[in-house]
């Protein structure tokens, strides 16, 4: 199983978003999204991600190169995972369901509360807007562009919409860091934590990592 210890940065709440990769940079903790876990889907673009803490928000930053580059969906709650995507999952230790944060390479989220793949809770509107997005790309939609691509996001979620105390945070959390691009030239499901599961399926808490605080 995988394991990761989130840094705590106090000052991130005070920076804008736009303007703490040269905190995370130095400070955070690095790891890597770079596990094939189907064979049919060989392909594999270079992706790491940051994270770190403030009192209140947990923030995670993306790299991302790769071939093509898709972004044809600009309000929340779409299925971003059909465009070039990067995902977060994650639980508490005691509880069976679970939540899913995915954005697109532009900052759109899909995220919601679940019992499984098929039954969920989407956030609401005021949930959505608690989660800070900055994007290295304009805020602009477009249809696939092929050849190799390179972009950045961050992302800052409150730890009260992932249903916990920021004042009284546990010992861990599990979880799993995802890169997707389901309609796309070169579709790929990439892990940070490996699945074992016969076919393409990031809903899989069993195989969730431990995210320590």
């Amino acid at each position: 199983m995988k394991k990761l210890k989130v840094p705590y940065l106090a000052t991130l709440d005070v920076l804008d978003l736009s303007s703490v990769g040269y905190l995370l940079e130095s400070k955070a903790r690095r790891e890597s999204i770079d596990v094939i876990n189907w064979e049919e889907y060989p392909y594999k673009p270079i992706v790491a991600f940051d994270i770190a803490r403030s009192d209140a928000n947990l923030y995670i930053r993306y790299f991302v190169k790769g071939n093509s580059l898709k972004a044809v969906y600009s309000q929340d709650g779409s299925p971003v995972h059909k465009d070039s995507c990067v995902e977060f999952f994650m639980k508490t230790a005691e509880d069976h369901n679970y939540m899913n944060f995915e954005f697109n390479c532009i900052g759109t989220c899909d995220a919601a509360r679940r019992q499984s793949r098929d039954i969920k809770r989407s956030l609401g509107t005021e949930e959505y807007n608690s989660i800070q997005r900055y994007s290295s790309l304009e805020q602009k939609t477009f249809t696939e562009k092929l050849g190799v691509h390179s972009w950045e996001l961050v992302v800052s979620i409150p730890f009260t919409l992932m249903g916990l105390d920021p004042k009284n945070l546990p010992e861990k959390i599990l979880g799993n860091f995802y890169k997707c691009a389901d309609e796309t030239e070169f579709p790929h499901f990439v892990s940070w934590s490996p699945i074992e599961l016969p076919e393409p399926n990031f809903h899989c808490p069993e195989f969730f990592g431990e995210i320590y605080f």
